[in-house]
């Protein structure tokens, strides 16, 4: 039996739905409309998705969502809209960190992955890949200076993904930096991270599951030239 699972993507101003079969994109709809307008597109999406594909939203074995870190706002609509899935279709909910589906477009043999989102000012949320997609550094919120990420720099490549790239850019000029640009998180690449997680039954509790809104940064002072 195939497994089909709907994947949600709303963290910033990409508005992206994916169906996958078996961990494959099968249909994609997204839409990167800097007016965050994904309360009148999320639910549009899902039935333009199921409607290609030719099922019903009964035929899908499991509802994924990004889960953030990224726009309050945007995390929101997405994790109500699959909760509310998953209470009505009795479908199990699986939680993909955004910044791990955002490192998966990188395609590369060697060096690292910074996946980054802004947030605001200097500040980005960060984590850190191998060549692999493993993550190698957590999660954190961050000020940035000249000096950021040096010491993975002067190793090898790493490869900035996201759309705190454009901020990073003006302030790293290491020749082993790589800029991925104009890249924002997508449904595409929850699928094949969602199907393994399906696969592994990590599912996470619809009543009491929460986005990653990484709220507990305490800004510090950028480090002195």
């Amino acid at each position: 039996m195939s497994v089909f699972i709907l994947n949600l993507e709303t963290a910033t101003s990409n508005c992206s739905v994916s169906l996958s079969k078996d961990g494959k994109t099968i249909v994609l709809k997204e839409d990167n409309d800097k007016s965050y307008s994904h309360a009148e597109r999320l639910h549009v999406y899902i039935d333009a998705v199921l409607k290609e594909a030719n099922i019903t939203l009964n035929d899908l074995d499991a509802i994924a969502v990004s889960k953030g870190p990224g726009s309050y706002t945007g995390l929101r609509i997405g994790v109500s809209a699959a909760k509310g899935l998953c209470f009505a279709l009795n479908k199990p909910l699986i939680a993909i960190p955004t910044l791990d589906a955002l490192a998966y477009q990188v395609k590369m043999n060697d060096g690292i992955i910074v996946s980054m989102l802004d947030a605001r000012r200097m500040e980005v949320y960060s984590a850190i890949y191998n060549s692999d997609c493993n993550q190698i550094r957590e999660t954190q919120a961050e000020i940035l200076d000249d000096t950021s990420f040096n010491n993975y720099l002067d190793e090898g490549k790493v490869y900035f993904i996201g759309n705190g790239v454009e901020k990073t850019k003006t302030l790293i000029e290491h020749a082993n930096a790589v800029f991925v640009d104009n890249k924002l998180p997508s449904a595409n690449e929850m699928s094949v991270l969602a199907f393994k997680k399906y696969k592994e039954d990590n599912f996470e509790d619809v009543a009491y599951f929460e986005p990653y809104y990484l709220k507990d940064f305490v800004a510090l002072k950028p480090k002195a030239k």
